[in-house]
């Protein structure tokens, strides 16, 4: 069974930091497109954040959050990251992390439908 847990949401001040992690259990990880994405208060869509694909790890970014947010992964403890930085009221939200679960490729997946598994969310919340 394919589990995603994320972890490291908080409270975080205008400017400030945080660092997601997505620990994955039931599958092999390395093979993995994976992807974060963000759901603001209810009513409004889930947002694309970032995502990096299977093979090369290549990464891309919403146009909101780049140059301020980093993706990575530690093949060996099966663990997706989302680095925060300069953290604005704009990116509370419940962030969430995907894995696409089909064969590897060079891709990188920027929309959920392209995703079919889902971790269960956590909570950011950027204010003063």
């Amino acid at each position: 069974q394919v589990q995603l847990k994320e972890s490291g949401g908080g409270l975080a001040h205008p400017g400030g930091s945080l660092r997601l992690a997505c620990t994955v259990s039931g599958r092999t990880f390395k093979d993995d497109a994976m992807a974060w994405f963000r759901q603001a208060p209810p009513g409004k869509d889930r947002e694309f954040v970032g995502a990096i694909s299977a093979i090369g790890r290549s990464t891309m970014y919403a146009d909101s959050v780049k140059g301020r947010f980093t993706i990575s992964a530690d093949n060996g403890k099966k663990e997706l990251y989302l680095e925060m930085n300069n953290l604005e009221p704009g990116d509370t939200a419940v962030y969430y992390c995907a894995l696409r679960g089909r064969a590897p490729t060079t891709r990188v997946y920027i929309n959920g439908y392209d995703y079919a598994y889902w971790g269960q969310g956590t909570q950011v919340t950027v204010s003063s």
